[in-house]
């Protein structure tokens, strides 16, 4: 039998609007986090962005430990696949970082010149989350653009 499969979004579920982006700003920024309630797979990440950056935005999946961004709006994430709720918490655009420190593990990065950038794991060699553990997709750019954010995972 297939695991159950959630995705999680930088933005609130889309109801009678579509998925709001979130703009970058000119600094570090958190753009998503998930707080893993039991071992997590990740299967797979994204960054959309509104249009082409006229700068390069560096996006980064990494591993924070235990620690989160504080403020952030929760959003519940969506099943994909079975018919179970994630036990996950996640929150997208918290308003502080946090202090990140030096056991912090990236899973990927990449330097983003064109609008969109996803990876997908191969079988086997996805990145285990460990049970209340923070992962987190952080953008950085010189000028601000719009961004919307993803995660699936088991």
């Amino acid at each position: 039998m297939a695991a159950n499969l959630w995705a999680v979004y930088s933005a609130a579920v889309p109801t009678t609007a579509a998925m709001a982006r979130v703009a970058t700003g000119t600094a570090l920024k958190t753009h998503l986090q998930l707080t893993a309630s039991g071992d997590l797979t990740v299967v797979s990440w994204g960054v959309s962005l509104e249009g082409t950056p006229s700068v390069p935005v560096y996006a980064e999946l990494i591993n924070t430990t235990t620690v989160a961004g504080t403020g952030s709006t929760a959003v519940t994430p969506s099943n994909l696949r079975g018919n179970t709720a994630s036990a996950a918490t996640a929150g997208f655009a918290p308003s502080a970082e946090g202090t990140v420190v030096a056991t912090t593990r990236v899973f990927d990065t990449a330097i983003m010149l064109s609008p969109f950038y996803e990876h997908e794991w191969s079988l086997g060699r996805e990145p285990i989350l460990d049970s209340g553990q923070v992962l987190r997709v952080r953008l950085t750019t010189a000028t601000t653009i719009n961004a919307l954010c993803w995660i699936i995972y088991e």
